[in-house]
């Protein structure tokens, strides 16, 4: 079983050893995988204060564009060891996101980790997060064919909403739009 922590220290080496052996999925909230993997070999704390920052600013898009960052909470998932992560992250007074942001959830887990029900055991364990921020729904996305991240959200009760191109920032990929309703809705 996994369990969600706030990023610390202490699982800094674990992750340390996931991002040396290619994980990259936290590398938006690091400023790129290669400052990722400084920080977290050279600044452990600094590393766990990027990742859990709630200030205001800018985070850069995958092709360099800089964007408002918007509150966010992060978790990483521990069996032991790294397995992942997921966050959830919103805009203030709203349940809309801007274009750049797919959804308001966004999770992975590291590849030796995969198929153990982890993501899906991990979104459980973060909606209440979600709802907790005020969020009435989640909405989540998948590229067309990841079929496991479909499996995952349907299994936590998503619903299919929609079929869509990703903007040309977010690599116009093919996209499935889902929805996860709130406790009353």
């Amino acid at each position: 079983i996994v369990e969600l922590v706030v990023p610390a220290t202490e699982y800094v080496p674990s992750y340390l050893a996931a991002l040396e052996q290619g994980w990259a999925f936290d590398a938006f909230f690091t400023g790129g995988a290669a400052n990722a993997l400084d920080l977290a070999r050279n600044s452990p704390e600094l590393l766990v204060e990027t990742l859990l920052s709630k200030a205001v600013g800018t985070v850069a898009l995958p092709n360099g564009d800089p964007v408002p960052r918007l509150p966010s909470t992060m978790r990483w998932m521990w069996d032991g060891e790294f397995a992942g992560s997921i966050n959830v992250r919103w805009q203030l007074g709203s349940t809309h996101l801007p274009a750049y942001v797919l959804g308001h959830i966004g999770y992975g887990v590291v590849d030796a980790r995969q198929g153990r029900g982890y993501a899906t055991s991990a979104l459980s364990q973060m909606l209440p997060i979600a709802w907790d921020s005020g969020l009435p729904c989640v909405e989540l996305t998948t590229v067309f064919d990841n079929v496991a991240s479909q499996r995952v959200i349907i299994n936590n009760g998503g619903v299919f909403v929609e079929e869509f191109i990703a903007p040309p920032e977010q690599g116009s990929h093919q996209m499935l739009r889902w929805r996860i309703d709130g406790p009353g809705n």
